[in-house]
């Protein structure tokens, strides 16, 4: 957006710089280039051949001198190039503008490599654009932000102007190609180191998943062969009881079926006792013997019932 405005500010002079043949006409569009609203680049008309034939004029090759300055330059490099004509106060609050988007735009100082605003303080500021006070430089960065050109904020107290964001209106000066592709080589460089980093974390996070996810499934298999053991148990404790029960009950029948029997064997002898005598008194005894062995197998069969019951 920046880009576009300024280069529309300065199709003004490309078309006038088609008729300025004289050395004095070249100049003075210079002149009236440099110091126009909104214009802040200047390749373009640097390269016109009109422009460039004031390097073969002595008179007006400072002109040209100037131009480049206004394109590439800084307030520093005005002053240490000689035979640079005179700036009015247009081109002066002009020239110190661009000079603020160079110095804002600089890497700072410090090696670091995560990304950080550019803190600059106030002496600094006046001494690289040649400014009395800290007041004339808080105009300055105020009339650059309301202009567009940088994202910055003015720090009184500690005497710092912080700077977030800058346009890109500065023209390439001659040779500084190959020091941008060496540049954006290394930021190349990073970027891959970067992604070679990331990808070798995406690995151990996989591999990390992967692990974990065995560890899960053997866990899990580990509580169903607990669980599937536990249940053939719990139903084979309930076939033992049962068969138990079953025993203890047809012990506890056959423990009553042989007291009846032993019960009436007795009946029979008490009653049979009064009326037989001493001569049938061998069968008498045969008979209570008998009676004798039925009551000891009704005592067997309420002993053994009653393991049958303890089982259950």
């Amino acid at each position: 957006m920046e880009q576009i405005r300024a280069l529309n500010a300065l199709a003004p002079f490309l078309a006038l710089a088609k008729s300025a043949t004289s050395p004095r006409a070249a100049a003075d569009l210079v002149t009236q280039a440099t110091s126009a609203q909104n214009t802040y680049v200047f390749a373009e008309l640097l390269g016109h051949p009109n422009v460039q034939a004031l390097a073969s004029d002595k008179q007006y090759a400072g002109h040209l001198e100037l131009l480049k300055v206004f394109a590439y330059g800084t307030c520093e490099s005005y002053h240490a190039t000689s035979n640079l004509p005179a700036l009015n106060d247009a081109q002066t609050t002009k020239l110190r503008l661009l000079s603020l988007l160079t110095i804002a735009a600089q890497k700072p100082t410090t090696t670091t490599t995560t990304s950080r605003p550019s803190n600059l303080s106030y002496t600094t500021l006046c001494t690289r654009l040649s400014l009395p006070t800290a007041i004339d430089l808080e105009h300055l960065v105020t009339q650059a932000t309301y202009s567009d050109l940088l994202t910055a904020t003015l720090n009184p107290a500690a005497q710092t102007v912080v700077i977030t964001s800058v346009a890109p209106l500065r023209d390439l000066a001659p040779g500084s190609v190959a020091d941008m592709i060496a540049e954006l080589a290394a930021w190349s460089g990073r970027c891959e180191t970067v992604l070679a980093e990331l990808e070798a974390e995406v690995v151990k996070v996989k591999a990390d998943a992967r692990r974990r996810n065995l560890r899960e499934m053997k866990a899990e298999r580990q509580v169903k062969a607990v669980t599937e053991a536990g249940e053939k148990g719990k139903d084979g404790g309930f076939g033992g009881n049962g068969n138990g029960n079953g025993n203890g009950n047809r012990m506890g029948r056959a423990g009553i079926a042989g007291r009846k029997i032993g019960g009436e064997v007795e009946e029979e002898e008490d009653g049979d006792a009064m009326d037989l005598d001493a001569g049938w008194g061998g069968a008498g005894e045969k008979k209570k013997k008998g009676g004798g062995a039925a009551a000891a197998a009704g005592v067997m069969g309420r002993s053994e019932g009653g393991a049958g019951r303890s089982l259950r």
